[in-house]
């Protein structure tokens, strides 16, 4: 009888003992508990408790993402918006982060969303959707530090989306409108005013040109009329009184010949008069040759 108590006690034993052995997994820290109070912090691996008086809390150390859902916010000129944003933290000591907060995570959630709203609460509306970076900057600068207290480092935070609600869109959305608008007709106008400032610059310069080739025509019409007098006064500088005496007689044949055959004239201008034909016959000579 005291044989089969012995192995009973042995086999309760064996059990009692095998029953405290516990494997706490990598990137995890084990808060070991004696009577419910905390007695000391274990690492991942094999350990052994003592069944009944003592329990282990398992406390992932791994990086963990969280999101945290759409939440209002206000800016400097009483703008409501809608903002996301999404982070990454992980435990740096179990022991804050299990016994100094009842909920660490929604402690740091508070905390994330408390300086979020400071930080876009002191921006105006445009400053605010067009500094996502910058808010980015200072809302981790601002939480780094304080979520120590809860075990917990952040290590990255991102905003995901800054959204204005509804009746601001639609506002911006008509003022964008408008711009655009106004951008289209200042660039008409200012293609239009280019047209007609080429259409005029084009416009004088024929006219410049016309006018020049007129001025040339002319300069050149005077050379040769002046080269046909130099030809001319040259030709009746060589002639001599006998040659204009005949021409004379032959002039007033052709006279004779003609219905009006009457003409008066002075002695002296008779010898003058054989000097027209030769005029022109000069004067025709010298175009063809300025032509």
């Amino acid at each position: 009888m005291m044989g089969i108590i012995f192995a009973i006690l042995v086999v309760l034993i064996l059990v009692y003992v095998v029953c405290g052995f516990r494997i706490v997994p990598q990137n995890n820290e084990g808060l070991v508990e004696t009577l419910g109070k905390y007695s000391k912090t274990v690492k991942a691996g094999f350990v052994f408790i003592w069944p009944l008086f003592q329990r282990i809390r398992k406390v992932p150390l791994a990086l963990q993402p969280l999101e945290i859902s759409k939440y209002s916010i206000i800016t400097k000129d009483n703008a409501e918006i809608t903002t996301s944003l999404t982070l990454n933290y992980l435990v740096t000591d179990s022991y804050r982060y299990f016994y100094n907060n009842t909920d660490s995570v929604e402690s740091m959630v508070q905390l994330i969303r408390g300086h979020l709203r400071d930080i876009i609460g002191r921006m105006d509306l445009n400053a605010a959707l067009g500094s996502t970076k910058e808010i980015n900057d200072q809302l981790f600068t601002a939480t780094g530090d304080l979520t120590d207290i809860y075990g917990i480092r952040v290590v990255r935070v991102n905003v995901d989306e800054l959204l204005p609600s509804p009746e601001i869109q639609k506002a911006m959305d008509k003022q964008l409108t408008a711009d655009r608008e106004k951008t289209a007709a200042i660039a008409k106008a200012e293609g239009e005013a280019r047209t007609i400032e080429m259409t005029t610059k084009a416009k004088n310069d024929a006219l410049v040109a016309t006018a020049k080739a007129q001025a040339e025509a002319v300069k050149t019409q005077a050379d040769a009329d002046a080269y046909r007098v130099n030809k001319l006064q040259e030709a009746l500088s060589n002639a001599g009184e006998g040659y204009f005496r005949n021409q004379s007689l032959d002039s007033f044949n052709q006279l004779a010949q003609g219905p009006n055959n009457l003409i008066v004239v002075g002695k002296d201008e008779m010898t003058d008069l054989g000097k027209v034909p030769v005029i022109k016959k000069v004067w025709d000579q010298s175009g063809d040759n300025a032509e």
